[in-house]
């Protein structure tokens, strides 16, 4: 790896560690489905133009069933998700608990059959759930009533993530990696277009809120789509899945640093389990 894919990489961790503080502060005033919304329609029209002005043809007609596809399981439902989560949890255990989707897809390979289970993996599985019981332990729920429900909401949104390569092994069918990150987005947003009448937020969003969702869909989701899948571009998609390791630290030092959040010992205990866990189950090998 180059010094520039370095670069690229620790980028991304940082931007997509600050989407859960973007996050935190719009749900609570939009909503989980505004939020998302906003989010993925910004973000692919943002990507949208940036190919038009660069005269890549993302080939939307084409692949329209499988952006569609894709855009509902990995897109417009994680982030419906993780829009109700961030309303009753902090931003940094959100952060943490986005570390098990390669634990999640490894589970739906299994199923289908495009993977063996080994014992280092079941090892890093075992560490993992090790890591999500400390984080959502009893105790954490006495001051939120819907915490459990938020640490389940964030858990289904790396479920849907972790589903996604099966899906693109069995129906991408010649899409590119780049026009995934326009297309996919803006069938998110037609997907989650006819709910938002049923979620429409109580007052007008304040200056900070707008901000936010402004940074939540064109640096999380338009520059960081584009850095990801340059970096699958240059040194694959294995390098490329690193990102997730570093994304919890981006995510407890943003959420402190701005949010003045701080984690109970057991929560970050449990952090790093998931982390290690991550790390046995991405590795190749036996």
């Amino acid at each position: 790896m180059r010094v520039s894919d370095f670069a690229r990489l620790a980028a991304l961790a940082a931007i997509w560690g600050a989407a859960f503080i973007f996050m935190r502060v719009a749900a609570p005033a939009l909503g989980p489905i505004w939020t998302a919304e906003l989010r993925v329609l910004l973000g692919g029209l943002a990507v949208l133009a940036w190919f038009r002005h660069t005269g890549f043809n993302p080939e939307l007609r084409r692949h329209a069933r499988f952006y569609a596809l894709i855009g509902s399981v990995n897109i417009a439902l994680p982030f419906s998700l993780y829009g109700y989560a961030a309303m009753h949890a902090p931003a940094s255990l959100l952060a943490i608990l986005n570390s098990t989707a390669p634990m999640f897809a490894l589970l739906w390979n299994v199923a289908f059959r495009d993977e063996r289970v080994t014992g280092r993996k079941l090892a890093g599985l075992a560490l993992g759930a090790a890591g999500v019981a400390l984080i959502a332990r009893p105790g954490a729920a006495a001051a939120e009533p819907q915490f459990a429900w938020a640490v389940a909401a964030a858990l289904g949104a790396c479920a849907a993530y972790g589903v996604t390569g099966v899906l693109m092994k069995r129906f991408s069918s010649g899409a590119s990696a780049h026009g995934m990150a326009a297309g996919n987005q803006l069938a998110a947003a037609l997907v989650l277009l006819p709910l938002l009448p049923f979620a429409t937020p109580a007052a007008a969003p304040s200056a900070l809120v707008v901000a936010n969702v402004l940074a939540l869909a064109l640096l999380g989701s338009g520059v960081a789509f584009l850095l990801y899948f340059r970096l699958i571009a240059d040194i694959g998609a294995t390098r490329a899945l690193t990102v997730t390791f570093l994304i919890p630290l981006f995510g407890v030092l943003w959420g402190w640093l701005f949010l003045g959040e701080t984690l109970p010992p057991l929560a970050l205990g449990g952090g790093v389990l998931v982390v290690l866990g991550t790390v046995l189950v991405v590795r190749r090998g036996g």
